[in-house]
Order: C-alpha cells, then sequence, then structure tokens
C-alpha cells in the first residue's frame, strides 16, 4: 500500500491528472504578480473601477440600452487591436493601421456604389486589400530591412493621401447594404443568444477536458480539475448575465423592438476564436512568440523569422480592413478622414489590455479588455457631457501607464535573471 507520502507527491499527481492544488496555483499566481508579471490584471481592475464610477456618476451609463452600445462602439476598435497584437508580440509596430481601415472601407462603399459589387465581394476587396497592403509593408520591413516604425510612418501618410483621391476632396458615400448595416446595427434573435451560450460554455468545458487528456497522456503537469471548473463556471456566469441583459427591451418605442445580442459580438468573437486557434494552438503562434522572445535565437532554431514577419503584417492589415467595414457599419457614411486617430487607439488597447511593446508577451484577449476600457473612457466622458478632447488626455495617461508599468516589469525580469 502506498503511503500517504507518496500518494501526494509531485509525480503521483502528475499521473492523476494534475501537478498542484488550487492554493498552490494561488500562490504561484501571486508570486507572479509580485514578480512583475501582471498580464492584463492591472487593465482588468481599472475596467471594473471606471465602471462602478461613471455608473455613480451617470446612472443611465449603467443601463442595457447603453450595454449594447458600448459592445457596438467597441468592436471596431478592438478587432483593429488584435490584429495590432499578432504585431506587437514580435517587437514591431504599425501606425498605418488605422488608415488601412480607412482606405479599405473606402473601397468598400465605392466598389458597391460606382462599380455595383454585391455586399460580400466588395467585402472581399477590401479584405484583399488589405492583405496586400500588409503584404508591401511585411516585405519592405522583413526582406529589406527597413524599420517598421518608419515603412509604417510613410505608409500612414500615402494612404491618407490616396483616400482623398478615392473618396475626394469633400467627399461623402453612404452604407446603403442592409447587410452591411446589420453588422453594427442588427441583433440576432434572443433564443439564439441562449442556444450560442450553451454551445460555448459546452465547447469550452469539453476543450479544456480534452487538453488536460493530452497532458495525461504526454506525462506533464495540469492544473486541478476544480480550476478548470472554475474558469468555466465563471464564462459560464459572464455569459449568462450579458445576453441576459441584452435580451431586455431596449426601444423606447413601443411600436419598435430592440432586443438581442448584437450581431457585431459574434463577428468579434469569430475572429477571437480564429486568432486564439493560431496563437496558441499552432506552430505559427508557438514561433511568434519565440520571434518576440529572442529573435536571433529563433533563426539558428530553424525558425524563417523574415516569413514570420511578412504574414503577421498581413494579417494586422487584413484585420484592420475588418475593422473598417465595421466602422462603415457603425457610422453608415465613409469620408476622406476615415481611420485616421483610430489606429493610436487601437495600439493603446491592446499595449493598456497587457501587450508587451517589446515583444513576445501578451494575449489576444488583452485587446478586448483593452479596447473596453478605452471605449468605456469614450463613453463615460460622452455621457457626462464634457469635452471630447479629455478622453484623449485620459486614454494618453492610461497609455503611458501601461507602458511604464511594462518596462518596469520588464526590467525586473531582468535583474531577477541575473
Amino acid at each position: 500500500m502506498k503511503t500517504d507520502l507518496e500518494s501526494n507527491s509531485l509525480e503521483a499527481r502528475v499521473r492523476r491528472g494534475h501537478s498542484q492544488t488550487v492554493a498552490e496555483e494561488m500562490r504561484a499566481y501571486i508570486a507572479g504578480l509580485r514578480g512583475g508579471n501582471m498580464g492584463s490584471m492591472p487593465a482588468v481592475a481599472g475596467l471594473v473601477l471606471l465602471v462602478v464610477l461613471f455608473s455613480i456618476i451617470e446612472p443611465i451609463f449603467f443601463t442595457t440600452l447603453n450595454f449594447a452600445n458600448l459592445l457596438q462602439q467597441s468592436a471596431p476598435l478592438i478587432v483593429l487591436a488584435m490584429g495590432l497584437v499578432f504585431v506587437l508580440l514580435l517587437g514591431e509596430i504599425d501606425l498605418s493601421a488605422g488608415v488601412t481601415s480607412g482606405l479599405t472601407s473606402a473601397l468598400l462603399v465605392i466598389a458597391m456604389t460606382k462599380a455595383g459589387f454585391s455586399w460580400w465581394l466588395a467585402s472581399l476587396v477590401a479584405i484583399a486589400a488589405g492583405v496586400l497592403i500588409g503584404l508591401g509593408i511585411g516585405v519592405l520591413v522583413a526582406k529589406v530591412g527597413i524599420p517598421s516604425f518608419i515603412v509604417t510612418l510613410a505608409a500612414f501618410l500615402a494612404f491618407q493621401g490616396l483616400q482623398l483621391l478615392v473618396i475626394g476632396q469633400g467627399g461623402l458615400y453612404s452604407v446603403t447594404s442592409p447587410v452591411i448595416l446589420s453588422f453594427e446595427n442588427g441583433n440576432v434573435p434572443p433564443t439564439i443568444g441562449w442556444v450560442l451560450v450553451a454551445v460555448a460554455v459546452a465547447a469550452t468545458f469539453g476543450l479544456q477536458l480534452n487538453k488536460r487528456r493530452r497532458r495525461v497522456a504526454l506525462g506533464h503537469a495540469n492544473q486541478p480539475f476544480s480550476a478548470v471548473v472554475l474558469r468555466v463556471g465563471v464564462l459560464a456566469l459572464a455569459l449568462v448575465v450579458g445576453v441576459f441583459l441584452l435580451n431586455q427591451e431596449r426601444s423606447r418605442n413601443p411600436l419598435f423592438s430592440v432586443r438581442g445580442v448584437p450581431v457585431v459580438v459574434l463577428i468579434v468573437a469569430v475572429v477571437f476564436l480564429l486568432g486564439v486557434t493560431l496563437l496558441q494552438r499552432t506552430k505559427f503562434g508557438l514561433h511568434i512568440y519565440a520571434v518576440g522572445g529572442n529573435d536571433e535565437a529563433s533563426r539558428r532554431a530553424g525558425i524563417s523569422v523574415s516569413n514570420l514577419r511578412v504574414t503577421v503584417f498581413i494579417i494586422g492589415a487584413g484585420l484592420a480592413a475588418v475593422s473598417g467595414i465595421l466602422t462603415a457599419s457603425r457610422i453608415g457614411t465613409v469620408d476622406a478622414s476615415a481611420g485616421r486617430t483610430i489606429v493610436l487607439n487601437g495600439i493603446a488597447a491592446a499595449v493598456v489590455g497587457g501587450v508587451s511593446l517589446f515583444g513576445g508577451r501578451g494575449k489576444l484577449k488583452d485587446a478586448i479588455i483593452g479596447g473596453l476600457v478605452i471605449a468605456v473612457i469614450d463613453n463615460g466622458l460622452g455621457l457626462l457631457g464634457l469635452p471630447s478632447g479629455l478622453n484623449l488626455a485620459i486614454t494618453g495617461s492610461v497609455l503611458l501607464m501601461a507602458a511604464t508599468a511594462d518596462a518596469l516589469s520588464r526590467k525586473q525580469n531582468k535583474v531577477r535573471l541575473r
């Protein structure tokens, strides 16, 4: 018979499917926080604080109507920020992402209004244009060797002029496609929302169980099963509360009903799931983190660093085009100034959420958290009727604090490794 000491040994616990208790995991997590690896925790704390603060000051902020509006308002920014996460993980930067979204949205409306393209074909044209832009930037950065700051700054200036040529000085095009407009302004039926919650929770639980089985088969350490149940439970609670709120009647007109999860939430969820799969479940994603951590070591390990950089810029510009389509859907019009300011907020969203400016550290969920933080600031200040420039000042201050925390954390880690 095995002794209690043997049955509780690390090796025995690994064979049973986990290597540490919940208490041990909590102690390890707290130790990581003390060591500077805070991840998205500051952004989550800031988001909660902002929501509570604005809800107290302006009761309208914490209503189902504004909740749905906040999700719709933040969607283009979150998609843009998710594309920039790929770029930032390599320690690069893309200052042209915003004007790329503006230029591609201009191509979208021109393709529909002047060329007579259907909505889906015009969308493909816009996304293809984004991909080509990313390819060009990636080649100049990775193959020619020009710093990404210079290449994307040049593109930022050039694309503004190109957008003027496409739209025309003072030009304004309306989005007339009902399908495109429904991306940001449509809602799914309430029943479909509950079905999607059930599917999401079941799929997450299944993936977690499958992950545990694979790790046990390989002899790798696992988290305790209770941690998996807690994680899935928190996700289920958040989804249930969110769908319940969004399924409430939001219309003030008794003749016109507005209920259900906004369509754009599902679009963002699909982009997020595809991105997470790419980053966390493929060799490509592992190579991104490896190159972002140490490109020279990665090159010696046989990773094609230059091709990886090109691909990452393609992904970033492609998602910028998707962001442009969503922006056009939300506003309903496209003019020559579209996308000129959103790029700064896109970079800010990723960094505020926890992505390192030095590369190699960050997750796609950081873009969602950071995007919500910036959207809450913009939305809350707007409801309070404060000057529009104040949100830029506050966003800049939050970005500076996030970048400072990132730099200090990196410096502290270097000291510990010596």
